[in-house]
C-alpha cells in the first residue's frame, strides 16, 4: 500500500489551497464519511492533517495538539483516532481492509510528527488488490484467484518449457497428425474396395481377387503405420513430460528455498508437497500429452470437415446440428466444474495436513493417548474430501455423457438419411461407408469438447497453485550487486522497527551497538521480541524501518549466502535431519573430516553419549532425531554450530533442553566457543548469562535496560525482578 497516494485533480487543488505551501508527506484514502460511501483522502504534512472529501477540505487537524494516534477495528469498519488533550477524536472511517496497514503506519508517523521527532521511513509496497475485481491478490504475487484464467497460468508455465518445446508439443503433435492422416486414408481405400471389388457395377471379373488382396494388404500396412506413429507420439510425450515435470519440480523447490521465512511459515508442509508432487504431475500430463493430443484432434476435425464437405455438403450439415446445444451445456457447466475442482484440491490438502501433523507429532499423540481423536479428525476430513470428490464425479458422470450423446446425435441423422439415399440409388455404398467413417472420426474431437473442460479445470487449479509459488516475490532479496565480505563481528542496529504484520510492530525503534567478540545476553518475557531481534540480524526478515549493519555494511547490501555462511545458530527448537549423527554434525560443513567432527562433539560435550550409541557416530537418529533425548539433540546442534566456526554465534535457548548437571558441564565449553566471536545468547535461565559482556532487557518491543549482570541487579529494574522470581522459584523447589 502506498503512503503517498495520488489524489484526483480536484482533491489535489483543494489541498494546495488549504495547505498554503506546506509539503505533502503522506496521503492515504478512506471510503466512509457521515455513514455513507465517499471518496476521501487524509493528507498529512509536518504540521497538519487535512481531511478531504469530494474535492473539498472538510476538516483540518493541528498535529501539535494531537497525540496517541491509533487504529480501531469496529464492526464492519475501521477508525483512525487521535487524542486532542483528553478528548478522543475520530479523524476518519474506512470499510476497506486494504487501508488498515497504511493507517497503522500513518498512526506511527503522526505520533512522531506530533512530538516534533523525525517520522519513520516507509517503503511503498506494490498494490495488493486486483484492479479488475477489487479482491486481494494472493500474498506477494500479482495473481488474483478469481480473475486468473487457465490461459494466464499456461503462459506462466510455458516459459519453463524453453529448450524442449518442440519435443514436448511440436514433435508429438506432428506425429499425431501424421497418424491422423494415415487414418483418413483407410476409408478411402475401403471405398475403392467396396465399389470396385465387393459390389462392382459390372459384376465380378477374373483377377479382381488379386487386386482386392492388394488393397487389403494396403489397409493393413496403413493401420500398422498409424499405430506406430501413435505409439511414437505417446512415447515422446511421456518422456518429455517426465523431463518437464523434473524441471518444474526443481524450479518449485528452488523457489521455495528462496522465499522468506514469513512466506514459508504461512504455507503448510502438506500444501507445498502436494504442489511439488500431485500438481506438477497434472501439469506435465497436460503440457506433454493432453495438449499435443488436442492439437492433433483440431487437425483431425479440420481435415475431416474438408473431406465431408467435398463428399456431400448436405450430409455435412447433420454433423453440426446438435453442436450449439452441446456448446451451451459446456458453457453452463464449466464454472461449476472449476469450483468443484478447487474445493476438492483444498479438502485434499487439509486431509494431507492432518496426516502430516499426526505422523510428525506421533510421540505427543501417543503420550496423551489421543490416537482415537486423531483417527476421528482424519476420518472426518477424509470423509468430507471423499464426499466432494464423489460429488464432482457425479456431476461429471451426469453432464458429460449427456453432452457426448448430444454431440453424436448427428451420426444418427447421417445413418438414417444416408440409407434412405442409398435405397433411392442417389448414393453408393462405398461413399456412404467413407462418409460414415469420416463422420465417426470428426465426432472424436467433437466428443472431446465435452472432456476438455474437465481437463482444463484440473490443469487450471493445479497451475494456479504452482504459479502462486513461482510468481511469489521473496520479501528478502539480494541487492543488484551484493557484497561478499569477511565478517569480523561488529553489529549495529539503528532505529529498527519491525512487525510480522507491518501494522503491528514487535520491535519498536531498537538501537544497539555490539563490538566484535562481545557476548550479548538477551532477556525478556515470551513474546517481547528476543527471537525477532536475532532474526533481523540474520536477515531472515528485513526491518520495516531502520537499518541493520554488519561491520558497517547494511545487511541488505551483503549477499544472503555470504552473511549466513558466517553465522552459527543453535535454535530453541532443535531440528535434526534423517541420517547419521556424523551427517548432522557436519551439515554446516559438508567437507569436515572425522577429526573435526569429534573435536566439535567434545566441545559440545556430546562425544561421550555419542560413543555409547549402538553405532557411535554412524547411528541413524531417525526422523527429526526422535531416537535421541531432547538434551542429546541440542548438544548435537551445538556441535553443528561449533564445526561451522562462525564469526557471529546465535544461541536461542541453546541449553533449555539440558538438565542442570549437563548444563554446568557445557558452560565452560560454551565459554571457549564464544571466545573471539560476537555472540547473541537468549536464555530464560538467567544464570547462563552471567558471563555475558552485556545484557539487554527487551520489554514490549523496546530495549528497556542495558548493562552488565551486576549493573542491572544494582539498578533494581526489570532484570532484577526476573532474577528474584527465578531465585524464589529455586528456593521453593528445594
Amino acid at each position: 500500500m502506498k503512503m503517498l497516494c495520488n489524489m484526483p485533480q480536484g482533491a489535489a487543488a483543494a489541498f494546495e489551497r488549504a495547505a498554503g505551501g506546506e509539503s505533502l508527506r503522506y496521503c492515504v484514502p478512506f471510503d466512509l464519511y457521515e455513514d455513507r460511501v465517499a471518496d476521501g483522502y487524509i493528507a498529512c504534512t509536518d504540521r497538519h492533517i487535512y481531511k478531504i472529501v469530494a474535492d473539498e477540505v472538510v476538516k483540518i487537524y493541528d498535529l501539535s495538539r494531537m497525540s496517541a494516534f491509533s487504529v480501531e477495528t469496529m464492526h464492519g469498519s475501521c477508525g483512525f483516532y487521535a487524542r486532542d488533550g483528553s478528548v478522543a477524536v475520530l479523524i476518519c472511517r474506512f470499510a476497506s481492509r486494504r487501508y488498515v496497514s497504511a493507517y497503522y503506519k500513518l498512526a506511527a508517523a503522526c505520533d512522531e510528527l506530533a512530538a516534533a521527532r523525525r517520522p519513520p521511513e516507509f517503503r511503498d509496497s506494490p498494490d495488493e488488490y486486483c484492479p479488475k475485481c477489487g479482491r486481494q491478490y494472493i500474498p506477494h504475487t500479482s495473481i488474483c484467484p478469481f480473475c486468473s484464467s487457465a490461459g494466464t497460468s499456461f503462459r506462466r508455465l510455458w516459459s519453463l518449457a524453453k529448450g524442449m518445446r518442440w519435443r514436448m508439443v511440436l514433435f508429438p503433435a506432428l506425429a499425431a497428425m501424421a497418424a491422423v492422416a494415415l487414418r483418413f486414408a483407410i476409408p478411402a481405400v475401403q471405398k475403392i474396395a467396396i465399389n470396385r471389388y465387393i459390389y462392382p457395377p459390372d459384376g465380378v471379373q477374373r483377377g479382381m481377387i488379386d487386386k482386392f488382396l492388394v488393397l487389403f494388404a494396403a489397409v493393413l500396412f496403413i493401420e500398422l503405420a498409424q499405430r506406430v506413429m501413435s505409439a511414437l507420439c505417446e512415447w515422446v510425450g511421456t518422456r518429455t513430460g517426465n523431463f518437464y515435470a523434473q524441471r518444474l519440480r526443481d524450479a518449485l523447490f528452488d523457489k521455495i528455498q528462496q522465499l522468506s521465512m514469513a512466506s514459508v511459515s504461512k504455507k503448510s508442509s502438506g500444501s507445498i508437497i502436494g504442489r511439488i508432487n500431485r500438481d506438477v504431475r497434472i501439469i506435465s500430463r497436460f503440457m506433454a500429452v493432453d495438449l499435443p493430443h488436442y492439437i492433433s484432434q483440431i487437425f483431425s476435425f479440420l481435415l475431416a470437415l474438408v473431406l465431408l464437405l467435398y463428399i456431400s455438403p448436405r450430409m455435412c450439415l447433420f454433423v453440426f446440428i446438435p453442436l450449439p446445444i452441446a456448446a451451451f451445456c459446456i458453457f453452463i457447466s464449466r464454472k461449476k466444474l472449476s469450483a468443484l475442482y478447487r474445493r476438492v484440491w483444498t479438502l485434499e490438502i487439509r486431509a494431507d495436513d492432518t496426516l502430516q501433523d499426526a505422523f510428525n507429532g506421533i510421540r505427543v499423540v501417543k503420550s496423551y493417548g489421543q490416537e482415537d481423536r486423531m483417527i476421528d479428525a482424519y476420518g472426518r476430513k477424509s470423509e468430507t474430501f471423499t464426499a466432494f470428490t464423489e460429488r464432482s464425479h457425479k456431476f461429471q458422470d451426469t453432464v458429460f455423457p449427456l453432452i457426448g450423446f448430444i454431440v453424436r446425435l448427428g451420426s444418427y441423422f447421417i445413418t438414417m438419411f444416408g440409407y434412405a439415399w442409398l435405397f433411392r440409388g442417389t448414393l453408393d455404398l462405398g461413399t456412404l461407408n467413407q462418409f460414415s467413417s469420416y463422420s465417426g472420426i470428426i465426432y472424436e474431437p467433437l466428443t472431446l469438447v465435452s472432456v476438455i473442460p474437465r481437463t482444463i479445470a484440473q490443469f487450471a487449479a493445479s497451475a494456479a497453485k504452482v504459479a502462486e509459488i513461482l510468481e511469489e516475490v521473496p520479501e528478502v532479496t539480494d541487492s543488484a550487486d551484493p557484497a561478499d565480505i569477511k565478517i569480523k563481528g561488529d553489529v549495529r542496529l539503528e532505529h529498527v522497527t519491525f512487525g510480522y504484520d507491518s501494522f503491528n510492530p514487535v520491535l519498536k525503534d531498537v538501537s544497539l551497538d555490539v563490538s566484535a567478540g562481545e557476548m550479548i545476553g538477551i532477556v525478556g518475557l515470551s513474546g517481547s521480541g528476543k527471537t525477532t531481534l536475532i532474526n533481523l540480524i540474520m536477515r531472515l526478515y528485513d526491518p520495516d524501518s531502520g537499518r541493520v549493519f554488519i561491520d558497517g555494511v547494511d545487511v541488505r547490501d551483503i549477499s544472503q549466502r555470504s552473511l549466513r555462511s558466517q553465522m552459527g545458530v543453535v535454535l530453541q527448537q532443535t531440528h535434526l535431519f534423517s541420517g547419521s549423527v556424523r551427517d548432522n554434525i557436519r551439515y554446516a560443513k559438508p567437507d569436515a573430516d572425522d577429526e573435526q567432527i569429534v573435536r566439535a562433539a567434545r566441545i559440545a560435550n556430546a562425544h561421550d553419549f555419542i560413543m555409547r550409541l549402538p553405532e557411535g557416530y554412524n547411528t541413524i537418529v531417525g526422523d527429526r532425531g526422535y531416537t535421541l533425548s531432547g538434551g542429546e539433540r541440542q548438544r548435537i546442534a551445538i556441535a553443528r554450530a561449533v564445526i561451522h566456526d562462525p564469526a557471529v554465534l546465535i544461541l536461542d535457548e541453546a541449553t533449555s533442553a539440558l538438565d542442570t548437571e549437563t548444563e554446568k558441564l557445557i558452560q565452560d565449553s560454551i565459554s571457549r566457543l564464544v571466545a573471539g566471536r560476537t555472540t547473541f545468547a537468549i536464555a530464560h535461565r538467567l544464570s547462563t548469562l552471567r558471563n555475558a559482556d552485556r545484557l539487554i532487557v527487551i520489554d514490549r518491543g523496546r530495549i528497556a535496560e542495558c548493562g552488565t549482570h551486576a549493573q542491572l541487579l544494582a539498578a533494581r529494574g526489570l532484570y532484577y525482578k526476573f532474577v528474584m522470581v527465578q531465585y524464589r522459584a529455586l528456593i521453593e523447589k528445594d
